[in-house]
C-alpha cells in the first residue's frame, strides 16, 4: 500500500513546497520509490520543455521516480492568480475527478506519495470548488504547514477546523518561521501545540536548508 499525505497550508507563501520536498527526501531514506504531486499550479514559467510549474519542478527534483508531467501536475495554469481566476482566464474548468484519477495512477508508481495543495486550504478552484474539496476527494491525511507570522494562530485554528469538518485527518503540522522578526514566535508555537489535535512534526528555523522531522509521522 502506498503511503501518501496531502500538504496543506494556512496561506499562500508559507513554505508548502519546501516542506513537501523535505518530506520526499525523508521518505526516500526509507522507501525506494517516492514521488511528489502538484495537482493544481497557477503561474507557469518558460522552460526548454515548455511551460512548467516551479513547484512541480522542485517536487520532481526531490522524487526518486520519473513520471509523466500530466500525472504529477495535471492542471497547469498560466497566470499566478487564485486558481479559479487563472482557470477562468484560460477558459478551463478544473476537474476533480480527473485529478483524483491522476493521483491514484501516480500512487501505483511509487511507495510513498506527497501531494502539495495550492495556496491555502480553502483556495477557490472554481466558483463552487475549493482546495478543501480536492483534499476531501483524495481522502489523504493532512500535513499542515503553518507560516509563523502575525495572524498565524487564527489561520491555523480555522484551517484545522476546516480539515476536521470534512472528516479528514490532521496527521501533523509544521511550524515554519517565515518571519524572522516575528515577536513571541516561541509562544505562538507553544499555543498551537496545546490547541491543535495533532503532533508538531517539525519547527523550521528561518532560512533553514532542510527540515528535521519528528519521525515517524502518524500517517506512515
Amino acid at each position: 500500500m502506498t503511503l501518501a499525505c496531502f500538504v496543506a497550508g494556512t496561506d499562500t507563501g508559507v513554505g508548502k513546497t519546501f516542506v513537501a520536498c523535505a518530506l520526499l527526501r525523508a521518505l526516500a531514506r526509507r522507501h525506494a520509490r517516492v514521488a511528489g504531486m502538484k495537482p493544481v499550479a497557477a503561474g507557469a514559467i518558460a522552460t526548454a520543455r515548455g511551460p512548467d510549474s516551479e513547484d512541480a519542478i522542485a517536487l520532481r527534483a526531490a522524487s526518486t521516480v520519473n513520471v509523466p508531467r500530466d500525472l504529477d501536475n495535471p492542471v497547469l495554469l498560466a497566470d499566478a492568480l487564485s486558481p479559479h481566476l487563472s482557470a477562468a482566464r484560460a477558459g478551463r474548468t478544473i476537474d476533480l475527478d480527473h485529478i483524483v484519477r491522476c493521483q491514484r495512477a501516480l500512487a501505483r508508481e511509487c511507495d510513498a506519495l506527497v501531494v502539495e495543495g495550492a495556496g491555502g486550504f480553502l483556495v477557490p478552484l472554481s466558483p463552487s470548488l475549493t482546495g478543501a474539496d480536492l483534499a476531501k476527494a483524495m481522502g489523504l491525511p493532512i500535513v499542515l504547514v503553518v507560516g509563523l507570522r502575525l495572524g498565524c494562530l487564527n489561520h491555523a485554528l480555522l484551517t484545522a477546523e476546516a480539515i476536521a469538518s470534512r472528516g479528514l485527518t490532521l496527521a501533523g503540522w509544521v511550524a515554519n518561521r517565515i518571519d524572522p522578526a516575528m515577536d513571541a514566535a516561541d509562544d505562538n508555537v507553544s499555543f498551537l501545540c496545546e490547541r491543535l489535535d495533532a503532533p508538531l512534526l517539525a519547527d523550521v528555523a528561518h532560512g533553514a536548508a532542510d527540515v528535521a522531522f519528528a519521525w515517524p509521522p502518524s500517517w506512515t
